[in-house]
């Protein structure tokens, strides 16, 4: 199978943010440069009972991981298989599934996602290629982000991919390598205060864009050392809640104003990065496309274009990549980029079991 040309493929992801999984259904088409197309998305919600445990997988011992393993994957199952039936998709070269990450400690040579047990295919009755990232720790990588070999191969015509979830990231070419980094928070902020008078999100960012920006907390988030760091470089929610909600909470600030102070920081963060380029193009995905008033902010510090894509690659990019690591993976190519890593080397990543 590894030596074809056209691979159609179901791609799934599961992300920390816990806003459900996300499916397509994509034909990939390999004549001299890679190119796709999405036949099918959609994103299956979580229900209560699964957002809770997800949310609290760190609580849980090796043994109590080992059985929710268990569970999700016969979960992942059902609802991957109710995305074929809906949608009658025939003709299935592989599913490639990231699953959803349960522990994930790279110092420790460590990281488990669950939903990638080998009966998985058996349910399915399809091959599936999965468990992306283990390989990589094992090599001494972060087993993160695996997304930059797409935008590489997808979307090459773009100099950066900034993806706005959680937190922004980035990727581009630099002396010829792929590299990919973290820039700052975003929505794990921004919906942590909106949260607090009512709201699931700020809609388009209209209750940031009422506020006043406070230049004193603008000035003390701009200098944490975070941002004086070289690539590579990560965050996670234990920085935020270590550095970020102390200094915010210290200024006693209405919701509106923190909203509107974070923003801006946001956009001069995001702008520090894009303007190492001149008249670069910057492909921006992920649920901040969303924040309106964040990507005004952002066009005010920067001259490069800014192209928000199609609804469907601004919510299913991640998904659409796991499927091409898959596609790499089947055809025993580099899917995991020692640049971006830290792995000691290239190398294709992840496991195929087959019927």
């Amino acid at each position: 199978m590894g030596d074809k040309n056209q691979y159609n493929v179901i791609g799934v992801m599961s992300g920390t943010s816990l806003d459900g999984i996300d499916f397509v259904f994509v034909e990939f088409i390999f004549d001299k440069v890679w190119s796709f197309k999405i036949v099918y998305a959609q994103t299956v919600t979580y229900d209560e009972t699964w957002q809770n445990i997800l949310k609290l997988l760190v609580a849980n011992s090796l043994q109590e991981l080992q059985q929710i393993d268990e569970e999700y994957t016969a979960y992942l199952a059902q609802v991957i298989n109710s995305f074929i039936d809906k949608n009658n998709i025939k003709n299935i070269d592989a599913v490639c599934t990231h699953g959803h990450t349960a522990l994930h400690q790279p110092q420790k040579k460590l990281t488990y996602q669950i939903g990638n047990k080998p009966f998985l295919a058996t349910l399915l009755n399809q091959n599936v290629v999965c468990d992306f990232r283990v390989q990589d720790v094992e090599l001494g990588g972060q087993g993160a982000p695996l997304v930059p070999i797409g935008d590489k191969l997808l979307f090459s015509e773009y100099d950066f991919c900034l993806n706005l979830g959680g937190f922004a990231n980035i990727s581009t070419e630099f002396e010829s390598n792929r590299i990919a980094y973290d820039i700052c928070p975003v929505n794990i902020v921004l919906n942590h205060y909106v949260n607090l008078i009512g709201f699931e999100y700020d809609d388009e960012g209209k209750i940031a864009s009422t506020g006043i920006i406070n230049q004193e907390l603008l000035s003390k988030l701009n200098d944490l050392e975070f941002y004086k760091m070289q690539h590579p470089k990560s965050l996670g929610l234990e920085w935020v809640d270590k550095n970020i909600f102390p200094l915010i909470n210290n200024f006693q600030l209405e919701v509106k104003d923190v909203l509107k102070t974070f923003v801006e920081h946001i956009a001069m963060q995001l702008a520090v990065e894009i303007n190492k380029k001149n008249n670069a193009s910057v492909l921006v995905t992920g649920g901040g496309v969303y924040n309106k008033y964040l990507i005004n902010r952002l066009k005010s510090h920067t001259k490069n274009k800014i192209i928000e894509p199609s609804k469907t690659i601004v919510e299913f990019k991640e998904a659409l990549i796991f499927g091409f690591l898959g596609v790499l993976k089947i055809r025993n190519e580099v899917n995991c980029l020692q640049s971006v890593t830290g792995a000691l080397k290239n190398h294709s990543s992840g496991k195929i079991y087959l019927l």
